[in-house]
């Protein structure tokens, strides 16, 4: 039996509750509800300690855009008359929050990437190693490299490595607000600086920036730097040198881009073959990357940089041309037409890097000393031409002190034999190491006759001798002898 029913049976409300197995106050409760039309009475609002502080709180709250924590709020609450417990302030503080949030959700909505639009950049750093990393958008590509620095010349290097390994350049870079390719900030617009414009405008991209301290606009990229530190940093470090963990890079690149991709559920590697001819067309050249500096080419044909010395090509003698180091290597560029006309490895101060090449060929084994005629018996002899040189030149080697007096004998015999009789008996001469002016004389008294042997070193010397009358050997018998 319910208690309306018990009331009216018995009339009063201790005997309802005997009836219906509970009290005469809930009776009481129950009948007045239900003669006043079967609403609940109204109950007389219930104060809390901490309304005289609401009105601060939401204040606050909406002031720092619902950062402010109940423990900084605490002080100006108890300044402001609040006597109640920390723990009770904490659950305004929440209330306050949880209100603010509803009014101004920012309505995110999901990211819908086109083939060919964007590509998404970041840094990130793991046990001493910076890993740069980025993904192409629709395709889910993956690229990481690792660096030993996050400066502007080496983000914009794996830039462009990334571009050569996607084999196109997409419409977009989207970039954290990184402090290497940030020039400033104006009413909250990136203004990037002017080399890195200048490598956009030469790959033909347009550079762009997520907002600040807002990681969900870039989530795509920062959990690739978190799979990177989790999947390849973490089981493989340390890594022996730059090298090593580069190739491992490439290794990993290659092993999460040939398998089925969770969000898009297909294999990012096939789908670059779909979004590669939607990609720009990469350059024919590289864009210059890094601070440069200039340098003028010496009568040496080389340049110096931290005080070694750099080799080039002998016609820029006298050129300026323009030094740049990527990665350990020096190279040389041709301030007129941009073109890398030299590369050296770096060397320590002090050092030469010299290539053949630049030179027409390789250093001869020994230095060539120029004849430099002073005197008149000198000009005239050596009026002959390069034989004349050679014999000048072998002379001095062969230790002939008498050379210089001996000049103007020689410039004689070559005023009484000819020029072209002169010339012959000095090859001769030079064939056969023979540097006197008596030398000379008897070649020429020999005449024109003599044998000209041809034969290269250590093959038979084969010679055209002259007939002479022989007698026969029994001529020289000794019992013919009388």
């Amino acid at each position: 039996m319910d208690i309306i029913a018990a009331y009216r049976e018995a009339g009063t409300y201790r005997g309802a509750a005997e009836i219906a197995g509970t009290t005469h106050k809930t009776v009481r409760r129950v009948i007045a509800r239900h003669e006043a039309g079967g609403a609940a009475p109204e109950r007389a609002p219930r104060g809390r300690n901490y309304d005289g502080v609401a009105a601060l709180v939401a204040g606050r709250v909406e002031k720092t855009s619902g950062r402010i924590s109940a423990k900084r709020l605490l002080p100006a609450a108890r300044a402001a008359g609040y006597a109640g417990s920390p723990r009770n302030f904490r659950r305004l503080v929440a209330a306050a929050k949880q209100a603010w949030r509803r009014e101004h959700h920012r309505g995110r909505r999901p990211a819908v990437w086109s083939p060919g639009e964007h590509l998404v950049i970041d840094w990130g750093a793991e046990g001493g190693l910076h890993v740069f990393c980025a993904v192409l958008a629709w395709c889910r590509v993956r690229f990481v490299r690792f660096a030993r620095d996050e400066r502007a010349e080496t983000t914009l290097a794996l830039l462009a490595e990334c571009f050569e390994v996607l084999g196109g350049v997409p419409g977009t870079v989207l970039a954290d607000r990184m402090g290497c390719l940030k020039g400033g900030v104006v009413a909250n617009v990136v203004v990037p600086t002017a080399e890195y414009v200048r490598f956009a405008g030469h790959y033909g991209f347009r550079p762009d920036f997520c907002q600040a301290a807002d990681p969900e606009s870039k989530g795509i990229v920062e959990n690739l730097v978190g799979y990177a530190k989790s999947d390849l940093i973490v089981p493989q470090a340390p890594f022996g040198d730059l090298a090593a963990a580069n190739a491992a890079a490439v290794a990993w690149c290659a092993e999460v881009n040939g398998v089925i991709h969770s969000e898009i559920c297909a294999v990012p590697a096939e789908r670059l073959v779909i979004e590669r001819e939607l990609l720009g067309p990469l350059p024919s050249l590289r864009a210059s990357i890094g601070r440069q500096v200039t340098r003028k080419v010496d009568r040496l044909s080389c340049v110096r940089f931290a005080s070694a010395r750099y080799s080039v090509p002998v016609r820029l003698i006298g050129e300026t041309v323009k030094l740049r180091t990527d990665d350990g290597r020096l190279l040389v560029i041709m301030t007129s037409m941009g073109q890398v006309v030299a590369e050296h490895f770096l060397v320590p101060p002090g050092g030469a890097s010299v290539r053949d090449e630049h030179y027409g060929g390789p250093r001869p084994a020994s230095p060539r000393r120029a004849v430099r005629p002073r005197t008149a018996a000198e000009k005239e002899f050596c009026a002959l031409g390069p034989t004349a040189e050679a014999f000048i030149t072998g002379a001095a080697a062969a230790g002939h002190t008498r050379l210089g007096p001996e000049l103007a004998e020689l410039n004689t015999l070559r005023a009484a034999h000819g020029e072209q009789a002169f010339a012959a008996a000095l090859d001769r001469a030079v064939a056969f190491s023979r540097w006197r002016a008596a030398d000379v004389r008897s070649i020429l008294g020999a005449g024109a006759g003599v044998p000209g042997p041809t034969a290269e070193p250590g093959d038979a010397l084969v010679l055209d001798l002259p007939v002479v009358p022989v007698r026969p050997l029994a001529d020289y018998a000794i019992g013919g002898l009388s």
